[in-house]
């Protein structure tokens, strides 16, 4: 579906947040990998609007830094002091377009979909409404407003819970808070408002009631009362979270990719897997991984910043960092940790390692409890092992150093030099045997026990 229409995307963010418990802005705290507000910029960016604006509250330049990082062109209003929703879109106004449409969207509800905000902005055009909502009918109704339809299925009025006779409570069509507004109407229905009683503020919702004494239409449309899901409370984005995997689990499986148990799976909100990759029980996803078709991610294994090529096999119990790029049908096996490390097609680390800021070629082998000693304390160093190399148990790679394609380290080596191609480098003390050395051994370290017989 597609709007054809100019459009103005506005996301009221100046909510403080107090009932999180937290210092943390509302809005910052994060689902899957990304903040709040940072779900809805991204789908409020996939509409294509000509203009982005989020209105803010004063004192919040940490959510102000969060949004030009990922939105550079939405332009930033501060609304204070605060006097409710209407009053937020009034102090927006002068950012909008004066044609098309204007939808109003909220930093805390980021479940909204790309789908369902188009269907609302096509019905509010093709029906020339003058406002069009977003309806929902959730389990718990308990505290939302209330849409008043008409007779012939027209919106006439958002009312607020406590306002609601029992008959309009019992209808159960409660308000999402999203709605979009013909632009070129929206001056009026702004200036319009009017304060209310007690608590002195502008609601947005009396739009609509406007728009009826000027005999504008007002529709509802619909939709999953999960999209509709503000977060207000540490529980509720707990619940919020909860759906979004879900959801996510059910569009990677519905695309091929095979979840043994995927309710133990968590996914971040940028997580791209391959068709036919499998993915085993309790693997959690941080931001940025990318997993090519027909990988498998054993069960226990923490990804993030990382591309896993096709074919490769990672885990149990793997933790691959930002920076790392595993090739096809390379193995990266149980308690193997890397961070900005390559492996080539073939390579092999199948348990016990420590991989940081290290190149390993194609077919390269390295043995259990080998570690790149990549860290003076002051500057990382890197690490580069050639393609076909074999690195034996136990090795300590001190960089900078290569071993070339086709060398081989011996098991117990610090290497702190370059190991030619070929070469075989070994750094090994002579073993010695002492006969009797272990039952002398013992008796004089029981001799020298506290309360031990000489």
């Amino acid at each position: 579906m597609t709007v054809v229409e100019p459009l103005s995307v506005v996301i009221l963010a100046a909510g403080r947040g107090t009932r999180m418990k937290n210092d943390r802005p509302k809005v910052l705290h994060e689902m899957a990998g990304l903040s709040l507000i940072g779900h809805v910029l991204a789908t409020a960016e996939a509409l294509g609007p000509e203009k982005l604006v989020v209105v803010l509250g004063r004192e919040m330049e940490a959510v102000a830094a969060e949004i030009a990082g990922r939105a550079p062109a939405a332009a930033i209003v501060i609304q204070d002091p605060p006097m409710g929703t209407g009053h937020a879109l009034q102090v927006a106004a002068p950012e909008l377009l004066s044609a098309g449409a204007v939808l109003v969207l909220y930093g805390d509800t980021p479940l909204m979909t790309e789908a369902t905000l188009r269907a609302l902005l096509e019905r509010r055009r093709a029906e020339d409404a003058a406002v069009a909502v977003l309806g929902m009918r959730p389990p718990d109704p308990a505290g939302y407003g209330r849409l008043r339809m008409g007779e012939g299925g027209e919106l006439l009025a958002i009312v607020e819970h406590k306002h609601c006779d029992p008959a309009l409570l019992a209808e159960g069509f409660c308000n999402s808070g999203v709605m979009a507004l013909a632009a070129e109407r929206t001056a009026t229905l702004l200036g319009n408002l009017t304060r209310h009683p007690g608590s002195d503020e502008f609601y947005l919702t009396d739009v609509v009631e406007i728009a009826g004494r000027h005999g504008w239409p007002c529709r509802a449309v619909e939709a999953s009362w999960i999209e509709g899901q503000g977060v207000n409370t540490q529980a509720q984005l707990a619940e919020v979270a909860a759906h979004f995997q879900t959801r996510r689990r059910t569009e990677l499986m519905a695309a091929g990719v095979i979840m043994q148990a995927p309710e133990t799976v968590f996914l971040a909100a940028d997580t791209e897997i391959g068709a036919g990759a499998v993915i085993e029980p309790f693997v959690v996803f941080g931001p940025g991984v990318r997993v090519a078709a027909e990988a498998v991610i054993h069960s226990h294994s923490h990804l993030a910043g990382t591309e896993i090529g096709r074919r490769a096999e990672i885990g149990p119990f793997a933790r691959l960092r930002p920076g790392t790029v595993i090739g096809e049908q390379a193995k990266v096996g149980n308690f193997v940790e890397a961070k900005n490390t390559t492996l080539g097609t073939g390579a092999k680390a199948n348990h016990l390692t420590y991989l940081g800021d290290c190149d390993v070629g194609a077919a390269a082998n390295i043995g259990a409890g080998t570690i790149t000693c990549n860290y003076d304390g002051f500057n990382k160093h890197r690490t580069v092992i050639g393609a076909g190399a074999f690195v034996g148990s136990n090795s300590a790679l001190v960089a900078p150093v290569t071993v070339a394609a086709d060398a081989v380290v011996g098991a117990g080596s610090v290497v702190t030099s370059d190991v030619p191609a070929d070469a075989l480098g070994l750094t090994r003390s002579p073993q010695r045997i002492i006969e009797g050395g272990a039952r002398r051994l013992r008796e004089r370290l029981a001799r020298e026990k506290p309360g031990g017989k000489g």
